[in-house]
């Protein structure tokens, strides 16, 4: 069974949510539900895709129960979030994305 738990400390959870999450949060064009997690759209640019292979790095490093994946497409970047039962909770409540 995952354990479904952040291994970064409050203070490095609160700094993180105030600087890449933000971001991110204020750049989502739209969200999809899925059953697993959720799926976010984003207007395409190199500074976005470096911003998501950020977040996606320290995510891992922190939650590594969470499953990525990016897509990319002429005018639009879609981040995918997902994982096992919780997940969707835990993006939720700890992300607020």
């Amino acid at each position: 069974m995952n354990d479904l738990t952040c291994k970064l400390t409050s203070p490095e959870l609160r700094q993180r949510k105030t600087t890449v999450v933000a971001s991110l949060k204020n750049q989502v064009i739209q969200k999809e539900d899925l059953d697993n997690g959720y799926r976010y759209q984003f207007a395409a640019s190199d500074r976005l895709t470096d911003e998501l292979i950020s977040f996606i790095k320290t995510e891992k490093q922190c939650c590594s129960f969470f499953e990525f994946s990016i897509t990319f497409q002429e005018h639009d970047t879609w981040l995918t979030i997902s994982g096992p039962t919780g997940a969707k909770n835990f993006i939720d409540e700890e992300l607020e994305l």
